[in-house]
Order: C-alpha cells, then sequence, then structure tokens
C-alpha cells in the first residue's frame, strides 16, 4: 500500500492546491465529488481488475482479451503509451513539486532559488539510483516516508479544523461566500460537476496499485491460477488507500479553503501548489513547517517509486512478448537507465514546471481509469452480470465524460500523450522487424506419433522434410508434391519423406510454444504445428528434428511467386510470404557453425 500510496497520497502536496484554483470557495463541495466517483466508482471497478487480473497484468490486459490479434496488439500499445505518460509525469511532476517546496523553505539557501530544473534532474537521479539497488530497498524507503507523511498531515489537519471551529466567523464568512458568488445549493452543485475533471489528479494511483499485485505474497493454498489471498490482499489495499485519502481530500480541502485568502493560492502566491506547507508555517510555524516540507519532498520524490514499478512491471509484461522490444528490456537495471532518461528528457522540456505538465499526467490517469471502466463492464456483460455492467456501464460513461472535458480544457496533455504514444509505436515496429529473423519459439516439443515419424526417417538416412500448404490437403495433392520434390530434388526413392504444415493462428504474437502433432493419411507422414510465422517455426522444428537425431535435417521449399517485397511485407505481419530464404536467414543466425545448419532445397 505505501509503494502505490507514495504515488496516490503525495498528491496531497499539491491537490487542495490545484482544488481551489479550479473551484474557489466551492473547492470542498467539487472535492466530495470527487471522493464519491473514487469510493463508487474507481473502488469498484479496481477491485473488479484486480480479481480478474491477479498478476499485475491491469486494465490493459483485460481489454487485449477483447480485441485479438493486431488490432488487440495496437491497442495495447496506445494504452501502452497513456500509461507512460501517466507513469513518467508522475515521476517529473512529482519531483519538479518536491523541487517548489524546497526553494520556498524559508530556510532554504539563496543560491538554490530559481534553480528548480537542476534540483528536479538530482531528485530524478536518486530515484533511479535506489531501484538501480535494488526493488526491496525501495518498498521500505515507501513504508517510512508514506507513514511519516501521513502522520505530519493528520497534525496540519487537526490544527487546522481547531482553529476552523474556534473561530465561527470563518465558516460565515465562507458560506457568505458561496452564495453570494453562486446563489443556491443547485448551483453550487451544478458547478462542483462541471470543474470536477480539473480534480482529476486525486484519482492518480490505482493503476498501480494493481500493477504492484506480484509483490503482495497472498495465502499459502494460492495457486497461479487462483491466487485468491493476493486478490484479497489487493482489494484490501485499493480499500485502505482509497479510504485514508478520501479522508484526507476532504479534510484538507475544507481548511485550505475556509484558512487561507484566495489570492496566496494564484500563481506566485505563498499557498501555490503547497497549500498544506503554508498551513503548516502558518499555525505550526517554520521548524513544524520545515518538518512538513522536509517530508512532502521526500515522499514527492518517491513518488516516481510507483511510477517506476509500474513501468517495470508493464513494459516487460508485453513489448518484448510481442516482439516489440529487445530481450534485454525484461531486466531491471537496463529498464530503470532508459525510464530516467526519458523523465530528464520531459522535465528538461517543460523546465520542470508543475502546472504545465499538469494537464498531460490528467490525461494519462483519465485514459487509464476510463479504460478500466470499460474493461470491467465488458467482463460483467460477458458473465451475464447484468445489474453490475449496468453499474460498471454508468462509471464508465462518468470517466469518459471527464476524460473528454479534461482534453477539451487542456488539449496539451494529449499532445504530450501522443508523443508517448508515437514514441512507442516507432520503437515497437522497428523492434519487431529487427527481430523478426529470430527463433522464436519459445519451446518445441513432439507428440508420440511424431516422434514415431521422425525417428523412423532417421532410422533410413537423412531425415528429409517436404513443407507442404495447409490449403491444399488431399491425397492426390501429397502424391503430387512428393513425386515433384523427388523428381525436382533428386531425393532418393527409398528414403522416406515427411511432410510439414505450419499453421498460421495469431500473426500479431512473436514468441510462441510449438507443440508438434503427427498424424499419417494414406500412407504419407505429416507433422503439423499452430504458430505464429511459418518460416520462423520450420526453423526451430529442424533445430529439434537435429538435436533430437543427431543428424542434420533436409527441407524441401518451392519457390514464392509474387512481388518479393510483398511477400517480405507479408511475413513481418502475416508470419507467411518469402518462406524459404527466410527460412535458411533463421537458421543463419541460429546456428553459426555451418556444419551443424540443417540443409535447405529449393527448386524452381
Amino acid at each position: 500500500m505505501c509503494l502505490t500510496g507514495v504515488d496516490y497520497f503525495s498528491t496531497l502536496g499539491y491537490q487542495p492546491g490545484i482544488a481551489a484554483l479550479a473551484a474557489g470557495v466551492l473547492s470542498p463541495m467539487a472535492t466530495v465529488v470527487l471522493v464519491a466517483l473514487t469510493l463508487f466508482g474507481a473502488l469498484p471497478v479496481y477491485r473488479r481488475v484486480a480479481r480478474e487480473s491477479p498478476r499485475g497484468e491491469g486494465s490493459i490486459a483485460m481489454l487485449a482479451k477483447f480485441l485479438p490479434r493486431w488490432g488487440g496488439k495496437l491497442f495495447v500499445l496506445v494504452l501502452l503509451g497513456f500509461a507512460a505518460t501517466d507513469f513518467i509525469i508522475t515521476m517529473t511532476l512529482s519531483a519538479a513539486d518536491g523541487a517548489a517546496h524546497l526553494v520556498e523553505n524559508p530556510f532554504t539557501p539563496s543560491w538554490l532559488h530559481d534553480h528548480n530544473l537542476l534540483i528536479t534532474l538530482v531528485l530524478l537521479a536518486l530515484l533511479a539510483a535506489i531501484f538501480l539497488k535494488g526493488f526491496t530497498e525501495a518498498i521500505g524507503i515507501a513504508v517510512t516516508l508514506v507513514g511519516v507523511f501521513l502522520a505530519l498531515n493528520l497534525a496540519v489537519v487537526i490544527v487546522g479544523l481547531w482553529h476552523v471551529i474556534t473561530a465561527s466567523s470563518l465558516i460565515t464568512d465562507w458560506t457568505g461566500a458561496m452564495t453570494a458568488q453562486h446563489g443556491n445549493i443547485w448551483a453550487m452543485i451544478g458547478v462542483s460537476l462541471i470543474v470536477f475533471p480539473k480534480l482529476a489528479l486525486g484519482l492518480s494511483g490505482f493503476e498501480t496499485g494493481v500493477a504492484v499485485m506480484p509483490q503482495i505474497e497472498g495465502d499459502a493454498t494460492d495457486t497461479y491460477a487462483k491466487p485468491t489471498g493476493r486478490i484479497l490482499g489487493a482489494r484490501k489495499l485499493l480499500t485502505t488507500s482509497a479510504l485514508i485519502m478520501s479522508c484526507f481530500l476532504i479534510a484538507t480541502s475544507f481548511i485550505t479553503t475556509v484558512l487561507i485568502p484566495e489570492k496566496e493560492f494564484q500563481s506566485g502566491g505563498k499557498a501555490n501548489g503547497r497549500a498544506l506547507a503554508y498551513l503548516a508555517h502558518d499555525y505550526l510555524g517554520n521548524a513544524f513547517g520545515t518538518v512538513y516540507d522536509v517530508s512532502t519532498i521526500a515522499i514527492l520524490w518517491f513518488a516516481g517509486a510507483s511510477a517506476m514499478a509500474g513501468l517495470l512491471n508493464l513494459v516487460p509484461r508485453y513489448l518484448p512478448r510481442y516482439g516489440m522490444a529487445p530481450e534485454w528490456a525484461r531486466a531491471v537495471r537496463p529498464l530503470v537507465l532508459v525510464f530516467a532518461v526519458i523523465a530528464f528528457g520531459i522535465t528538461w522540456y517543460f523546465k520542470a514546471d508543475v502546472d504545465s505538465q499538469g494537464a498531460a499526467y490528467a490525461t494519462g490517469v483519465l485514459v487509464l481509469i476510463t479504460s478500466a471502466a470499460v474493461a470491467v463492464t465488458l467482463s460483467a456483460a460477458r458473465h451475464r452480470e447484468r445489474k453490475k455492467a449496468i453499474g460498471f456501464g454508468i462509471v464508465a460513461a462518468i470517466f469518459f465524460y471527464t476524460t473528454i472535458a479534461n482534453v477539451f480544457e487542456r488539449p496539451e496533455g494529449v499532445q504530450v500523450a501522443a508523443l508517448f504514444i508515437l514514441s512507442i509505436l516507432a520503437v515497437s515496429f522497428a523492434s519487431r522487424v529487427a527481430r523478426a529473423f529470430e527463433l522464436r519459439a519459445i519451446e518445441v516439443d513432439f507428440d508420440e506419433t511424431a516422434m514415431r515419424l521422425i525417428d523412423e526417417s532417421a532410422k533410413h538416412g537423412a531425415v528429409r522434410i517436404v513443407t507442404h500448404d495447409v490449403d491444399r490437403l488431399d491425397t492426390d495433392e501429397y502424391r503430387d508434391k512428393e513425386a515433384e520434390q523427388r523428381r525436382e530434388s533428386r531425393i532418393p526413392g527409398a528414403e522416406p519423406i515427411v511432410f510439414l504444415e505450419v499453421n498460421i493462428k495469431d500473426a500479431s504474437e512473436f514468441g510462441t510454444e510449438l507443440h508438434v502433432h503427427g498424424r499419417e493419411r494414406d500412407g504419407y507422414r505429416i507433422l503439423w504445428v499452430d504458430s505464429a510465422a511459418i518460416p520462423n517455426s520450420i526453423a526451430a522444428i529442424l533445430l529439434k528434428i537435429r538435436d533430437i537425431t543427431g543428424k542434420n535435417p533436409h527441407v524441401y521449399f518451392e519457390w514464392t511467386e509474387g512481388n518479393p517485397l510483398m511477400n517480405l511485407l507479408r511475413f513481418l505481419f502475416i508470419g507467411e510470404g518469402e518462406v524459404a530464404p527466410v527460412t535458411r536467414e533463421v537458421l543463419r543466425r541460429a546456428e553459426p557453425d555451418i556444419t551443424r545448419r540443417p540443409h535447405v532445397h529449393v527448386d524452381s
């Protein structure tokens, strides 16, 4: 909870100020709307997400199930772009706000003033250093930071409420200001609903809440297929953090609105981006205020830890498996360095300005929550849970409205997200092309019949494999194909041949498990397998046959008709095309020793 809480709870450092700027004297009422949507919208949605993606896949994996093949892969890449926007901006915005708290502290040396950019970069570098050292250390730090930060905030809230209660005129002035500006309660509610999208930063943390699920130990009775204890723990985590945050949001928005002059929330004001810190200094003295500043700076700095954890969970889970990132992207430390460099670039681009990054942050948060709401709606409908489907559908509609309103209000958020999306798409497809000639076989195994056919062939001499088009499976085709290959490739009549048929199931997948099956039809020996790419699968099967029999197998092809460039594109996107030359290239890269490489024959 603390690991995800450094993101979620740290928004207290700036959320009350954002609410005051957005809603003015109606900030507490608008915050109640935010809390209601948190407890009755986002929380039920992510409790369901936790149940259906207990290994930290999140809502992205749930939606991918509804969109298979390339459509699903592209959709996942787009959502990963928004997730990257959310997580990276969490790191940069929080570090920038921590730097703002540092330079605004009265005890900060004057030489640090106006050096927000440098301070932010140092904070990001320290964050990366923590993850390079190890993930366990990051969790330990998170527990300490969250505990201290919440305790200090509780002290500020109690003192703030005491001052409000003992000075009744403050409440009278506040309610009078609301009435003067908005007339009646219905107008106040209407305005609160309208400005609610501007408060969306207070919803951050749910996606990282499910992303850290692999860190939850669960029960001893948990299994991979049914980790009941882990799911229960994650749902407790989400509920507890949502309740804690909701109480703090309401209390802090109330005391900051009532106790702080409106002008101080404006740009350049002492409460801009640091409303609770303003109260800590004003009512508890600079000594306590400095302790509060240090705690706030620390948790804002470390808010990037939950974002980093989310990225380290999401990227290896999808991109390498799709062939859209190098294999080293599965390792933690190289990825940490990549994300750190990106964070440095974003910080430099925005010049460590908190307000200018808020739109991108809110856009990423809202798109992910909206996608989660849609995912659980579709899930409930698929399981024929009509009432739940309707309820989740209403929540999805509300979040969709909130997202659209935020986009129209602050379009720069979509622009930043589009940059992330285009970058991910470009890098992903470049990586897919670069890795196209890998074996791409997670494992290769043969059933009993397939092994018998291979062994029988090996006993008669060389293992001779003839590739066969799965679209033509009649007996006459097998007879004609065998006669043609024996004639054109001069295969001795006494040596048996084995046909190999590869059936493309989903060409958008990259690494696949090859379960090779054997069958005999009218005396013809046939191996068949389901796969994502024909040439790579043939190469992997040939190498496996070599390892099993100790003999280099021979494989026989016909040239593919058509434009070579178009055939290459067909191979890249639908797994077929230039089968013979691509198979030979995959074998060449997989086996450098030419004496151990299977023999490739192609007839005209």
